[in-house]
């Protein structure tokens, strides 16, 4: 008997029961479907988290106070402490032994309430100089920058992002000129930057900028630093650069052992890494929960196998008694197993893709559909109707004819 012939004659076998085909393919539509959309999900996330990074701007790296653990020069995880302070930074933009850096930015950052006539807000605030905006990459969208003038003379002026504007300014005015306070300080808004986007903690358009003398003396009374911002010549030099600063740092603290420096090193790809590899473990635990369904799936479609198997007993002993071989019984059995999965497939590939566009719209994130998911979501559902159609197919060929024949 042709291929073709078996092909189509089982394609007739699943059409005389819908319902029952209908829910076998069914399992298989929600476990693909599922894969797809939880694995886009975790790919989205990590994309957003990578381009937040790499928006914060080009050939960075960042020097934060706190010990390191852990090898490979002077690099590590950061930490809490108080360690870096204003000198730091102007020894490594002064300094003839640091040639791999093209601008130094010592920030301040902190949570704090923001109050306007109209509102309030828990906002980042960041005590910048002018390097920051060069250094991350911040435009304008209205008004001026802090100036290094503003920086030297303490100057209570603020530059804010859109997502400040709108949370203390409902009402749409123009925030150019007004008045917010921080800490019981009133502060002069000049400027607007642009949107770059994010969300929670991370929403680089929820930040209030000011001068970084201004938020050491005058709002929140420290010394020191909260990070060093720096911008390296060219990718190439990042971690010729990540070297240079720590050593230069080093000796500056008097600490001769690496491993004991006060300070951390992390680069663009440093975050990027860690991100991915934190991301890409999330994505794995949610597609192996969602694979859990495609199994479930599988066993009910052998389920249903055996079910047709049984009702069909004395059709298969009829046509092994007219001389049907064992290796046809089989194939019409795997064909009718491997349709119903590669149906299920098929339709739980465009419900996982339509599925991974709603939610990138309803949440505003990212829609991503890797090729790569989709081509292994159909390949899994293939297999499963081999794997899972395989065992019925075998004891609907090992039927005796004459026992298959009296069959009631």
């Amino acid at each position: 008997m042709k291929l073709t012939e078996l092909f189509f004659e089982s394609l007739t076998t699943l059409t005389l029961n819908k319902t029952r085909t209908t829910l076998a393919i069914l399992g298989i539509v929600i476990g693909i479907g599922s894969v797809i959309a939880l694995m886009s999900l975790g790919q989205a996330t990590q994309q957003s988290i990578q381009n937040q990074i790499e928006s914060l701007g080009s050939n960075l790296l960042t020097v934060q106070p706190g010990s390191i653990q852990g090898g490979g020069g002077v690099r590590g995880q950061p930490g809490s402490r108080t360690t870096l302070t204003n000198d730091d930074a102007k020894a490594l933009s002064s300094s003839t032994e640091i040639t791999t850096i093209n601008l130094v930015s010592p920030e301040y950052s902190t949570r704090s309430q923001i109050v306007s006539p109209q509102g309030n807000s828990n906002t980042q605030v960041i005590g910048a100089t002018p390097a920051y905006f060069d250094v991350h990459k911040i435009a304008l969208s209205d008004g001026a920058l802090i100036t290094q003038t503003d920086v030297d003379s303490l100057k209570k002026v603020a530059v804010v992002g859109p997502t400040v504007v709108t949370n203390l300014f409902p009402d749409g005015s123009n925030p150019i000129g007004k008045t917010i306070k921080i800490q019981n300080q009133n502060l002069t808004i000049i400027g607007i930057t642009q949107a770059k986007g994010g969300s929670g903690f991370n929403n680089q358009d929820d930040i209030v900028y000011v001068p970084l003398t201004t938020a050491q003396k005058q709002l929140f009374g420290v010394s020191h630093l909260s990070s060093i911002a720096l911008e390296a010549k060219n990718a190439n030099l990042m971690f010729a650069a990540q070297d240079e600063v720590g050593y230069f740092l080093l000796a500056r603290h008097k600490i001769t052992d690496p491993t004991k420096a006060d300070f951390s090193i992390m680069s663009q790809q440093d975050m990027i890494n860690t991100i991915t590899s934190t991301t890409t473990t999330f994505t794995t635990l949610l597609a192996g929960v969602a694979a859990i369904s495609l199994l479930v799936g599988g066993i009910g479609i052998m389920n249903i196998m055996l079910v047709t198997v049984t009702e069909r007993t004395r059709e298969i002993g009829l046509r092994k008694a007219l001389g049907a071989k064992k290796k046809v019984i089989t194939t019409q059995f795997l064909i009718e197993s491997v349709i119903l999965t590669f149906t299920g497939g098929i339709i739980g590939i465009i419900f996982g893709i339509v599925t991974s566009f709603v939610i990138s719209k309803i949440t505003s994130s990212l829609f991503v559909v890797s090729p790569t998911s989709v081509m292994l979501a159909f390949l899994v559902s293939t297999a499963i109707g081999i794997i899972f159609g395989w065992y019925p197919a075998k004891k609907a060929a090992d039927l005796q004819p004459i026992e298959a024949l009296r069959y009631e």
